[in-house]
């Protein structure tokens, strides 16, 4: 009998540590409810905190927008004055002659010159105003001048004298050779006009500025086709 009542003891006292146990994980469990809810219900206000915070301290250390004067432009791309952007080299026949007709074989003189030269062409820079550089929403505009002939000459080491024909009664023309070579120059000049020159030079003129402008911290660069002077 005494046993009985010891294993009812003992089964009376285990029935309520689990009683026990189960009140405290109903009470746990209502506990992290309690603060997921919470955490949701505060979501939305630390959003707007964040964002408020964000907007604060925009405001109290902004963005610095950097504006630069045109004019500085200017004068970096003033620096480089004569800009030289193409070179071209070019071999003309010419033909000098006089005393020709019924007595040339008497007092003609007659010589071909094989003439090499060089053309250098490019942007004269120095010439930029500021009116011709402005800055709009980010963007440089440039209005560039119209691309120049620098430099058409011959190269007296590679030109050559390749025939000449004098009359019998004659000793040629002295200045002769002079008038060729003056001759030379001014076709090695037409030349390189015809085979565009001056649109060649443009185009690398603009490549390098581009690039320079880059360097100066510029993405975007336009190049303003100048008005024709009348």
């Amino acid at each position: 009998m005494e046993n009985r009542n010891n294993q009812r003891g003992w089964v009376l006292v285990f029935g309520i540590l689990v009683i026990l146990a189960l009140v405290a994980l109903a009470a746990v469990w209502m506990v992290w409810q309690s603060v997921q809810q919470t955490q949701q219900a505060m979501q939305p206000v630390n959003e707007l905190t964040s964002g408020l915070g964000t907007q604060v301290a925009q405001l109290l250390n902004p963005t610095p927008t950097v504006i630069p004067d045109p004019v500085t432009i200017v004068h970096s791309v003033q620096s480089l004055a004569r800009l030289e952007t193409i070179q071209y080299s070019v071999e003309k026949v010419i033909t000098a002659e006089t005393g020709q007709g019924p007595f040339g074989f008497l007092f003609g003189d007659r010589l071909l010159l094989v003439a090499h030269g060089i053309v250098i062409a490019g942007l004269d820079l120095g010439k930029l105003s500021p009116q011709d550089v402005w800055i709009d929403q980010g963007v440089v505009y440039i209005r560039l001048p119209q691309p120049e002939v620098f430099v058409a000459t011959l190269d007296n080491q590679k030109s050559y004298i390749y025939d000449r024909e004098m009359g019998a009664l004659t000793h040629g023309d002295v200045n002769l050779e002079t008038t060729a070579r003056q001759a030379a120059e001014e076709e090695i000049r037409k030349a390189a006009l015809e085979d565009g020159i001056m649109e060649q030079a443009r185009r690398n003129g603009e490549t390098f500025l581009l690039r320079l402008l880059a360097d100066l911290g510029f993405s975007q660069v336009v190049f303003v086709t100048p008005t024709p002077t009348p």
